[in-house]
């Protein structure tokens, strides 16, 4: 699957329609950028059953600003319309897989139980 350019107007969908999605929010003056890029883009392919996507900070700078962004590259993976990961900088390859691989492995309606049970407390506290 080729790497979506994700924008504000096609960034709740690219959430919505991929069961995983891989966020990059780079800029091209940025050299970690550019030297994670093929790290990303090689994982990319080994995981066709996952959507990867990128997003410019300088074209997207409301994007950016709306997940606080401070340093880039950042990294985001968003499964099932939940944020599980955000980590500013550049990871190598072995790194990159094995947060993928644990992405994958996660019970998400233990996640979502977690989240609801985290919730209920921030709501019952005065």
């Amino acid at each position: 699957m080729p790497i979506l350019e994700l924008t504000q107007k096609n960034f709740d969908t690219a959430i919505k329609e991929n069961d995983i999605l891989l966020v990059d929010f780079w800029a091209p003056w940025c050299g970690p950028c550019r030297s994670f890029a093929p790290i990303y883009e090689a994982a990319a392919e080994r995981y066709a059953e996952i959507a990867f996507g990128k997003v410019n900070t300088e074209e997207e700078q409301a994007l950016a600003g709306a997940f606080q962004i401070r340093s880039i590259p950042t990294l985001m993976i968003f499964r099932e319309q939940i944020i599980l990961f955000s980590q500013p900088g550049m990871l190598p390859p072995q790194a990159l897989d094995e947060i993928i691989g644990k992405i994958k492995g996660l019970d998400m309606d233990a996640v979502r139980e977690e989240i609801r049970q985290q919730e209920a407390q921030a709501n019952s506290k005065p």
